[in-house]
């Protein structure tokens, strides 16, 4: 059985192509280009002052066994999961040179520092990770594993300390950065990559 339809009432239209393709344009895309670029500069710079301000704060609850997470390290891996190699290790070498500034440049973090920022992008590169929080996670975990290690070899290279002291504390230093560092690795990286991405789809536009 048929019901009628109202006479008042009208068949309702497909909405056109040309809407549904308007609602998809990042805002970011009408912005003009210079100011896209200006903006896109802000934000990565600002967001690495942010992150070397945070390396020098301790706030209650973001630390294990009075370690913190490793700030500079977790905006390496943002900002080398979608990007080349030589661009991952560039960022990663000033990061560390920036963090050697504050703390001292003997050793170095800028050698752990483009490391991770190469290897991050071979990975990403090699579709060996996928692109979602846990990934990410798990990413900084292992980074921040690679980074206090290559960070007590050098340690151990300028001889000037006892080996086992070296090796017991870098075992709980290694564990406690990890592990913070994974947790709040999503707090960088959702924002950057969201930017980033929005930045990408305006310049493809």
């Amino acid at each position: 059985m048929m019901i009628p339809g109202f006479r008042g009432s009208t068949p309702k239209r497909p909405k056109s192509r040309s809407r549904k393709s308007k609602l998809q344009v990042s805002p970011v895309a009408l912005w003009h280009p210079r100011l896209r670029q200006l903006s896109d500069w802000a934000v990565t710079f600002g967001s690495v002052l942010l992150c070397l301000l945070m390396s020098l704060t301790r706030f209650p609850g973001m630390e294990l066994l009075g370690i913190g997470p490793n700030w500079l390290l977790i905006w390496v891996v943002a900002w080398s999961v979608k990007r080349r190699a030589f661009s991952g290790a560039l960022a990663g070498i000033v990061l560390g040179l920036l963090q050697d500034g504050m703390t001292s440049p003997d050793p170095t973090h800028a050698i752990s520092l483009g490391i991770v920022g190469m290897m991050t992008a071979v990975m990403q590169k090699q579709r060996f990770i996928q692109e979602d929080f846990i990934s990410i996670a798990l990413i900084v975990f292992a980074m921040a594993v690679v980074a206090e290690t290559i960070f007590a070899f050098q340690l151990v290279l300028m001889g000037d300390r006892n080996t086992e002291d070296i090796w017991a504390y870098y075992q709980k230093v290694t564990l406690a950065s990890a592990i913070l560092s994974s947790l709040w690795a999503p707090v960088v990286y959702y924002p950057l990559n969201r930017w980033w991405q929005q930045i990408r789809l305006a310049e493809q536009s």
